[in-house]
């Protein structure tokens, strides 16, 4: 896509919500304010040495805070968390580990946001309801042993739908 494609389409999406436009026409501020701060994507992961297929944890990022369900350090968590990315600086699609629920993936997708979505239901209630943020569900690696982590494997969160 051309720089010129790119601005005819951010024009003729102006009027809709940013929420509803594609990716790459939302600003910094819109990319942060689509992420629902679930806390999905801060679990461990485990892989498949001969598959592309990851099994969340139960175990959660040290810096993850379940009483706000934020990041504790989130304007230095890349520097002190190297596996944690800037997702605005990657190709959603290349992301296969983004949990299915997440926001940016079903953007990337074209698909619309889930009604539960903080955005669409004013606040966090539903989402919490339905069961997709993970505060209170979760231990910190703190306390879990890497040689253990596939004690923690869970099935509530997939990539996959």
């Amino acid at each position: 896509m051309t720089a010129k494609d790119r601005t005819e389409e951010a024009s003729s999406q102006a009027d809709k919500p940013f929420w509803e436009r594609p990716l790459h026409t939302l600003n910094r501020q819109e990319w942060e304010q689509l992420c629902d701060g679930c806390g999905r994507c801060c679990l461990k992961k485990l892989g498949e040495a001969d598959s592309p297929r990851v099994h969340y944890t139960r175990v959660i990022c040290r810096y993850f805070d379940q009483r706000t369900s934020r990041c504790g350090c989130y304007a230095s968590r890349t520097r002190k968390v190297p596996d944690c990315l800037q997702v605005w600086e990657h190709d959603i699609g290349e992301l296969k580990w983004i949990p299915s629920t997440c926001a940016y993936k079903l953007r990337h997708e074209g698909r619309p946001l889930y009604d539960w979505h903080p955005l669409l239901a004013g606040s966090r209630t539903l989402m919490e309801e339905q069961g997709i943020a993970v505060a209170g569900r979760v231990l910190s690696e703190e306390y879990v042993h890497e040689d253990g982590m596939e004690e923690h494997v869970i099935h509530w969160v997939s990539a996959d739908d």
